[in-house]
């Protein structure tokens, strides 16, 4: 079965942008659909600068039942990789109705469509939080899964949705890829991370920091059982997901299945490692301050990544250092992120 034009829902985000310009580098045509509710047109242009090709991109949202149909009536599409999705921690506690009205409802809309047609390929983007505080390392596919908030077990309901359709239609072929820690940005500096509010994840936070947007970095807990105290996880480059999911689209044309796979590193890096990193390789000084530990954060996580390398042919190749200097050739650029422009 060949895979020829694929839908990548929330593909304007950060990981929806780098994964449309892996695509269309791979022979993929590429759909775009996002509400834009937390992402900007304007990351959209630039993957077409980057690409050199024009991208069809349709304004919609997924939780809207005939405005999913209306895109599969206009758009031939033979897969989709689904990103569309709310994905703050702490905003899911405080809306949880938020989060599983939209997460699970956009999925469920999106499958209900698919599978009128014979296209029933789907890549979702799933979470290692679906380990929960699972402390065993490193954290295999086999490892069992929960979820301590609510975006989390939007994660883990969504793969159990997907598990019991392809049980149900075995026609579906579902590739669940659980990831790590996403930093960095894409090499040209023109398309990156640009959270709408005060960053959620570490390294959007010191790079607003370095280019001078947030006066310092709040460091959650020094008193863990790592090598220096604070929290050790496993750092992705977005590149190296990105193309995590150009394998996981190869891997469907052969019609596996249902499967599951890591993306990660391997290795784990804790958050000084990481500011220590940024300094060294940019010249840019990162004022922190410690303050206390974040309830429901792990000591350290890092993925085991041998069946994505086996079943995938995929491997992380990127480095700590590549992760900081693209990361601050993006912020650098586009200080303001995209509301430059």
């Amino acid at each position: 079965m060949k895979i020829k034009k694929v839908l990548v829902s929330g593909g304007a985000g950060y990981i929806g942008t780098h994964t449309c310009i892996e695509l269309i580098a791979a022979g993929f045509e590429v759909v775009c659909a996002d509400n834009f509710c937390n992402s900007s047109p304007v990351a959209m242009e630039r993957v077409e600068q980057i690409t050199g090709t024009a991208i069809p991109v349709h304004r919609m949202d997924f939780c809207r039942l005939d405005e999913v149909e209306a895109l599969f009536r206009e758009e031939a599409i033979d897969a989709a990789i689904h990103f569309a999705g709310h994905k703050a921690v702490g905003e899911s506690v405080a809306k949880p109705l938020k989060y599983y009205e939209n997460n699970l409802l956009s999925l469920i809309n999106l499958c209900k469509v698919m599978g009128k047609g014979k296209a029933r390929n789907v890549v979702f983007s799933s979470s290692a939080t679906v380990y929960g505080l699972s402390d065993k390392l490193p954290l295999t596919e086999e490892t069992p899964t929960s979820a301590y908030n609510p975006y989390g077990r939007t994660k883990l309901y969504i793969e159990e949705i997907l598990k019991d359709l392809h049980a149900a239609e075995p026609g579906w072929n579902v590739s669940i890829l659980r990831y790590f820690n996403p930093v960095g940005a894409h090499p040209s500096g023109l398309i990156g991370e640009d959270p709408s509010d005060i960053p959620n994840n570490l390294m959007p936070y010191i790079s607003q920091v370095a280019v001078g947007r947030l006066e310092k970095l709040r460091i959650f807990g020094n008193d863990y059982d790592t090598p220096d105290g604070t929290g050790v996880r496993d750092f992705i480059h977005v590149v190296d997901l990105a193309r995590g999911h150009v394998a996981a689209l190869r891997k469907l044309e052969e019609e596996p299945g249902y499967m599951v796979h890591n993306l990660g590193t391997g290795k784990g890096c804790s958050v000084l490692e990481l500011v220590h990193a940024f300094e060294r390789v940019n010249g840019v000084p990162i004022p922190y301050e410690i303050v206390g530990r974040r309830p429901g954060d792990v000591a350290a996580n890092y993925a085991a990544t041998d069946k994505a390398r086996r079943e995938l042919g995929w491997e992380a190749t990127h480095t700590i250092e590549d992760m900081v200097r693209d990361t601050w050739h993006w912020q650098s650029e586009n200080p303001k992120g995209y509301a430059e422009d």
